[in-house]
C-alpha cells in the first residue's frame, strides 16, 4: 500500500493533480468559516453551542455545506443549490423534449445542458441565500431555544445589508460551481463530488468527539466498530451488479469483419446513488414546515392538524416517522431508476449495432426482459437505501446521537461513493504510465 502511494508522487503529472485538488479543498474549507457581512459570529458560535439539534432540511443542507449554514459563513450554501439544479435539469429531460434532444446530442448538447444548469444553480442562489437570511432574522434558524443571542445573528436589518449578504451568499456559490469545474478539468475525480465529500468528510472528527462526551468511551468505541462494519456492507453493496451477456453478431465492411464480441449491460443494485434519500428528506419536512408557519398565537391553542404533525412527523425516533421515511426511499427508488435508465432506448441501440441477449429476441423482447431485471434488481437496492438511511434515526433512539452518528444516511453513501470513484481514477491514471495500480 505505501508503495502505490510513494508511486502516485513519484509521478510529476498525477502529483500536481493532486497538489491542485487539496489546494482547492483548502480553500473550499478556509471559506467555510468566514462570516458573511453584518453577521455577528459571536452569537452564532454562542447559537451553535447551546443548540445542537438541528433537523429535517436544516441538517441536510448543513451537513452538505461542511457546518457553514448554521455558520452564516460566505458559503453558507455550499453545493446544495448546485445539486438541486443538476437533479431539476435531469428530471426536466422526461417533461421538455428540447431536453432530452440536447442530451442526446452528445457533447454540444451536454454543454448546453450543464450551462443551463449554471445558470438554475445561481437562481436557486438567490433564493436559498433570501430564505436564510429570513429565517435566521426570525431567530428561527436553531429551532426552539433558550439562548437570547440566537434572534441577534443579523447586525442590520436594512435593505442594503440584506441585499449584500445575498449577493455574498450567491456569489459563493457560484465560487464553489466554479472551483468544483475547476477540480474536474485540472485536478483528480469530480470536483463536485469531491467538494461534498470535504465537507461531510469535515465533521466527523468532532461528530465522534462528542458522542464521546456526551455517551462515553465505551459507546464511542461501540460506534467506531459498528460504523466500520457499515463501511464495509456499504461498499460490497455499491460494488454490486447484475451482469446481463450481451453478444454482438459479426458483419463485414470491406474486407474487414467487424463485431463477434461479447459483451454485458452492468445493473448496478444501488443504481439511484443518494438521491432518494434526498427526496424522502426533503419531502418529509414539508409538513414540519407547514406546521411551523401555522402556530397559534400566543395563548392559544394550536390546531389539531398541527399537534400531530408536532407529534408524529417531526421527531426521527417515531416509529411513523421511520415507517414513512422507509417507503418514501423505496418509492423514489423505482422512480429515479425509471428516469435515469431507459430499457427501451438501451434495446433500441443493441438492435442498431447489431447486439442481442442470448436466448431473447431483439426489439421489444429485450426491452421488456431489461425491465424484469431491472425491477427485480432495484427491490434490494431500495431496501438497502432504506435501512442505510434509517441507520442515524436508530441510533438517535437507541443511544440519542442521531446528529453525531455519521455512520449512515446520506454521509455514508457519499463519502464510500465519491472514495472508491476517486481510487479507481487514480487507479487508471497509475496504469496509464505502465504501473501496476493502486488496486490489486
Amino acid at each position: 500500500m505505501f508503495s502505490a502511494v510513494a508511486r502516485i508522487f513519484r509521478t510529476p503529472d498525477l502529483r500536481r493533480k493532486i497538489g491542485f485538488t487539496l489546494g482547492i479543498i483548502a480553500l473550499f474549507r478556509l471559506g467555510s468559516f468566514i462570516p458573511a457581512p453584518f453577521v455577528d459570529f459571536g452569537n452564532v458560535q454562542t447559537c451553535l453551542n447551546a443548540n445542537q439539534d438541528t433537523s429535517g432540511l436544516y441538517s441536510l443542507v448543513n451537513l452538505f455545506s461542511g457546518g457553514a449554514l448554521l455558520k452564516l459563513s460566505i458559503f453558507a450554501l455550499g453545493i446544495m443549490p448546485y445539486i438541486t439544479a443538476s437533479i431539476i435539469v435531469q428530471l426536466l429531460r422526461v417533461v421538455i423534449p428540447r431536453f432530452e434532444t440536447l442530451y442526446k446530442e452528445g457533447q454540444a448538447g451536454q454543454a448546453k445542458l450543464t450551462q443551463y444548469t449554471r445558470y438554475l444553480t445561481i437562481a436557486l442562489g438567490v433564493l436559498q441565500s433570501t430564505t436564510l437570511i429570513t429565517v435566521a432574522r426570525s431567530g428561527a434558524l436553531f429551532g426552539t431555544t433558550a439562548v437570547s443571542q440566537c434572534t441577534q445573528l443579523i447586525t442590520d436589518d436594512s435593505w442594503y445589508a440584506i441585499m449584500l449578504m445575498v449577493i455574498t451568499m450567491t456569489a459563493g456559490t457560484g465560487l464553489i460551481m466554479w472551483m468544483g469545474e475547476l477540480v474536474t478539468e485540472r485536478g483528480i475525480g469530480n470536483g463536485m463530488s469531491l467538494l461534498i465529500f470535504t465537507s461531510i468528510a469535515a465533521q466527523f472528527p468532532s461528530s465522534l468527539w462528542a458522542v464521546g462526551q456526551s455517551q462515553g468511551i465505551e459507546i464511542l468505541l461501540v460506534v467506531i466498530a459498528i460504523g466500520l462494519l457499515i463501511v464495509a456492507g456499504v461498499v460490497f453493496v455499491e460494488q454490486s451488479q447484475r451482469r446481463i451477456p450481451v453478444q454482438y453478431a459479426k458483419r463485414m465492411v470491406g474486407r474487414r469483419t467487424y463485431g463477434g464480441n461479447n459483451t454485458y449491460i452492468p445493473i448496478k443494485v444501488n443504481m439511484a446513488g443518494v438521491v432518494p434519500v434526498i427526496f424522502a428528506s426533503s419531502l418529509l419536512y414539508l409538513p414540519a414546515l407547514i406546521a411551523q408557519f401555522n402556530q397559534p398565537a400566543a395563548g392559544k391553542a394550536p390546531a389539531p392538524w398541527v399537534t400531530w404533525i408536532t407529534n408524529y412527523l417531526t421527531k426521527g425516533d417515531h416509529p411513523l416517522y421511520m415507517l414513512l421515511y422507509f417507503l418514501l426511499i423505496v418509492g423514489f427508488t423505482y422512480f429515479y431508476v425509471a428516469i435515469t435508465f431507459n430499457p427501451e432506448e438501451v434495446a433500441d441501440n443493441m438492435k442498431k449495432y447489431g447486439g442481442f441477449i442470448p436466448g431473447i429476441r431483439a426489439g421489444r423482447p429485450t426491452a421488456e426482459y431489461l425491465d424484469y431485471v431491472l425491477t427485480r434488481v432495484t427491490l434490494p437496492g431500495s431496501f438497502y437505501l432504506g435501512i442505510i438511511a434509517l441507520i442515524p434515526l436508530v441510533a438517535f433512539a437507541l443511544i440519542g446521537a442521531s446528529q453525531n452518528f455519521m455512520f449512515g444516511g446520506t454521509s455514508i453513501l457519499i463519502i464510500v461513493g465519491v472514495g472508491l470513484e476517486t481510487v479507481k481514477q487514480i487507479d487508471s491514471q497509475l496504469q496509464q504510465r505502465h504501473y501496476e495500480g493502486l488496486l490489486r
